[in-house]
Parts: C-alpha cells; structure tokens; sequence
C-alpha cells in the first residue's frame, strides 16, 4: 500500500485534508466514502517515518482482539461486529485498520485475507490463525487465542523493558551528575588549586583533563557515538551473516543471554503452539514462526529444523541436530512426539519459560541495584578523593 494525501468533503460540506493508506485512487476513494467523506483529489506520498512508527500497538489490538471474540461470540456477524468497533475505537491507527478490514470484507474477501493486506498491522502468525479459524468454523474461539497470544507477548516484553528502565534511570542520572561537576564545579577548583602553587596528585590531574576534555571537545563523544552507531548499524545492514553471529552471541551473554534466551524461546513455544493446536501443520506453522522470530539465529535453526523435518526426521530430532535449543525444549517436544500432544508440550515449555523469564528478572533487578548504588559510590568517593585532598592541603598550609 502506499501512503496518499487528499481532499474531501464531508456530509455538512467541510473541506477535510489528511493522508491515509491505499492501494490505488480507487482504493482511497472507497475508504473514504466507508468513513462518510466524499473523495475530491488525491496523490501520492513519499513516506519518511521510521518503520514500525506506523504499527498499531499491542494493547491496542489485544483490546481489539477481546471486544471482536465477545461480539462474534454472541451471534453479531463479522461485518456488523468490525463497524460496532470502528464506532468504538479511538486510537487512530486501530480506527484505520478497522476501516480498512470492514472495505476489504464489504468487497467480499474473508476476514483472514483482508488482515493480509495490513502486515503493519496483522502480523503472518495472526492471519494464519484466522484463516485456519475460518476453515475450521471456529472464528470467535481463534480470535480468542490470538488474544492471548498478544497478552502473553506483552507480558514477556514488559520483562524486557522492566530489565533495562531502571539501570537505564540511574546510569542517565549519573552521567547528568558527573557532566555538571566536570562542567561547572572542577574549573573553578582548578583555578584555586592552580592560585595554590601546589603540586597535585595524579587522580585530581586526571580528572582536571577530564574536565578541559568535557569543556572544550565535549560534543565530539556524542557525535563519534552517533557516527560509529550509525556505522555499525549500515555495516549489519548490508551482511545477513554479521547480524545472525550478534544475535547468536546475543544469546550467549552472561545473566543477560540467559534471559533473552528464555524470552526468545517463550514467544516461540507460545505462538507454534497457537499455530499447531489451531490445525496449521507443522511445517507451515514452523515456516510461520520462522518468519515472526527477531532473533536472526534462531531463525537459521528453525530454518534448519524445517527442512530436516521435510526430510522425513521426527521433529525433537530436528530441533536436536541444530545445537542451539536446550535439553528441556528438546525432552518436552519428544514427550509431545510420544503422546500424540504437541501443542500440549510447546504450551507448557512456553508458560516454563515465561515462569523462568520472571524470577530471573526478579533476582537480575535485585542484583542491579546494589551493584549501581555501589558503582555510583565508588565515582563519587574517587572525585572527592580528588578535589578534598588538594582542598585538605591548601588548608592545612594556611597561617594560624
């Protein structure tokens, strides 16, 4: 789709402008008359946003999710149900992909197919859920399931996020700290210590260059930051192989790798279960969730996985031959194998993992504090070291 700018009349004869997500002219002349507008002219837009600035946020589509399963539930058809919720949403983002579903039904395409053509908004794992729903007739009871799905990633990303907000906090404070003092306070102790005649030691030198540093190329650190992220960033860019090695030895970081591991693996279990107990086959629900992994390792091993699984290979074997799954994921999907209960078993390495990732955040923040209340202790003892000392001197020589 692209992104279009127009004009158009409203029902009381306001002239309106705004941008909005078509496929052709004739596509945004029919999206706005689903929102009452008469179409006047349109063209097309150059979109600058970042990606992913256009996606509609999770909690937004698990309420979308909850309001859509209970109104299908009670007998509301699809078509009558999405108009009910174009009505009642507010978020602009989720209104437009409302809009655009209930056009896309009104020309006759099934819910599945019409989600299809907003990725931004439905990402593979839900449409495969859909339309397997819509084959098997059971369209409120997988809408349910994506639900839950959504909620249960939104919980795994709140792991992430609570793991980085607080050191993020403190390390923020102590830099605006330290840049202050190096900024205003250790220039004018460094013209009384120069007044003094004094000889001063090796640690208030070092932090008196650290200050003429700050003070007269200090634009040069944030600038070289941004240069060599952005160098970094095009250099992984431009080589598959460069990003898959970091995401490999992502997962292969101490305390930290552990748990982006158990996250990796949690949202990877919870969605090929979804997508196995919904009827999609293996192969398909593998190639699915190959497609929705952010983890560029993974994703090789997945690849892997499927295609020794076409081979004819059972599928713990697979998983097995890759190296990078652990023993417990590689014991449960043969129990899985053995009882004929596979959705069964990857639901339960999925709520294990998810269980996992919460104590390990628990004991990873209580272990965070101390060791930055420490490591603001010890940069705050070592400038006072150095300004108090000289300070201690000077006063000591003083005339009683």
């Amino acid at each position: 789709m692209k992104t279009y700018s127009y004009r158009a009349m409203s029902a009381d004869g306001r002239l309106l402008r705004g941008r909005l997500d078509a496929a052709d002219l004739a596509d945004l002349e029919s999206r706005l008359r689903e929102q009452g507008l008469a179409f006047i002219n349109g063209e097309a837009r150059l979109s600058l946003s970042l990606p992913g600035s256009k996606r509609v946020p999770r909690r937004e589509l698990i309420h979308f999710c909850f309001h859509l399963e209970q109104l299908l539930a009670a007998g509301v058809p699809p078509f009558e149900s999405l108009a009910a919720l174009r009505d009642a949403t507010t978020h602009p983002r989720m209104r437009t992909a409302v809009i655009t579903l209930l056009a896309d039904i009104e020309r006759g395409q099934p819910l599945s197919a019409a989600a299809a053509r907003q990725p931004g908004v439905f990402p593979p794992a839900t449409v495969a859920l859909l339309r397997a729903g819509e084959q098997a007739g059971r369209l409120p009871e997988t809408i349910r399931d994506i639900g839950a799905a959504l909620e249960h990633e939104d919980e795994l990303a709140n792991y992430a996020r609570r793991i980085a907000i607080y050191p993020a906090i403190v390390a923020s404070l102590m830099l605006l700290a330290v840049v202050v003092a190096l900024v205003h306070v250790v220039p004018e102790l460094e013209k009384l210590f120069l007044s003094s005649g004094q000889t001063l030691p090796l640690q208030t030198r070092l932090l008196i260059g650290l200050s003429h540093a700050v003070t007269q190329a200090g634009w040069l650190l944030p600038a070289g930051i941004a240069i060599g992220l952005a160098g970094v960033r095009g250099f992984l860019a431009r080589s598959d192989a460069a990003r898959t090695r970091l995401h490999h030895l992502l997962l292969r970081l101490p305390v930290a790798g552990e748990i982006l591991t158990k996250l990796t693996l949690a949202r990877f279990a919870s969605v090929l279960a979804t997508l196995y107990a919904a009827g999609i086959t293996i192969i398909d629900a593998l190639r699915i969730t190959q497609d929705i992994t952010g983890n560029l390792a993974l994703r090789k091993a997945l690849h892997t996985a499927t295609g020794r699984i076409e081979q004819g290979y059972a599928v713990s074997a697979a998983f097995e031959a890759t190296g990078l799954f652990p023993p417990l994921v590689e014991r449960m999907l043969r129990v899985g194998e053995q009882t004929g209960g596979l959705d069964r078993a990857l639901g339960n390495v999925a709520a294990l993992y998810r269980r996992d990732v919460a104590d390990a955040t628990a004991r990873l923040q209580a272990a965070i504090e101390p060791l930055l209340t420490l490591a603001m202790g010890a940069l705050l003892l070592w400038i006072a070291s150095a300004v108090l000392g000289p300070i201690y001197d000077i006063i000591t020589r003083l005339p009683t």
